[in-house]
């Protein structure tokens, strides 16, 4: 039986990897385009597409959903994941909308949001100290249809690298986002997130470790395991 992901705002695809190396097939979609994502991925609005998946029934090749949804207007973070001009833009919050899709599609799913961000269910938190990766980017994760117990969060080595209100403070970890300051470089943030295949700022600066949903995606397959048996 095939395990397949819809990975909803899918942006580069550090979530993808992730679910690829659980040992999903996966396939993406993003409204700009991404010509470094590593899996087949359909280009255009997100929500729409899911729609349109549900209508027609095609969502029933999928085992699993995951959305990435732009999270408010102006973040840094999301920017160029929910506009058709690409890098920059105007965004709105898409985690609802989002959200009633996915209830409406019947599948399990998870929903990833920074912290900070839009409000939703906290039911995993995970931070790259957990896999001893070189950023902390935490990030929260709502499950959909599933559950699994929650792994602890490990304290911190030390500090991230770079100037804090005028401190300058070395550390185990680097800052994969913006530019001076002793943000982390190109190579770093792939280095440091386990991310090889885009070396575009904007993309590794958006995307979370595939660590992250290499570990939710074990985690789905052990709490499903008598599906799929």
């Amino acid at each position: 039986m095939t395990r397949r992901v819809l990975d909803l705002f899918s942006c580069a695809g550090g979530a993808a990897w992730g679910y690829h190396l659980a040992g999903f097939a996966v396939d993406g979609c993003d409204i700009a385009d991404r010509p470094n994502y590593p899996f087949a991925q359909h280009r255009g609005d997100a929500l729409e597409y899911l729609a349109h998946l549900i209508t027609t029934g095609e969502i029933e090749r999928y085992t699993l959903v995951h959305a990435s949804p732009p999270c408010q207007a102006g973040c840094a973070l999301t920017v160029g994941t929910n506009t058709s001009r690409g890098w920059g833009g105007t965004h709105e919050d898409l985690v609802a909308p989002t959200r009633e899709l996915l209830d409406a599609s019947g599948l399990p799913y998870v929903i990833e949001q920074p912290n900070g961000r839009a409000e939703i269910r906290k039911d995993l938190s995970l931070c790259g100290e957990m896999f001893g990766l070189g950023v902390l980017r935490h990030r929260n994760f709502e499950l959909g249809r599933w559950s699994t117990a929650r792994p602890a969060h490990p304290r911190h080595r030390g500090y991230v690298r770079g100037w804090r209100h005028g401190v300058y403070r070395d550390g185990p970890y680097v800052a994969a986002y913006g530019d001076g300051g002793g943000k982390a470089t190109v190579p770093e943030m792939q280095t440091a997130m386990g991310i090889t295949w885009t070396d575009v700022p904007e993309e590794l600066t958006e995307a979370i470790p595939p660590a992250y949903t290499t570990w939710i995606g074990t985690a789905f397959l052990t709490a499903r395991q008598e599906v799929f048996a």
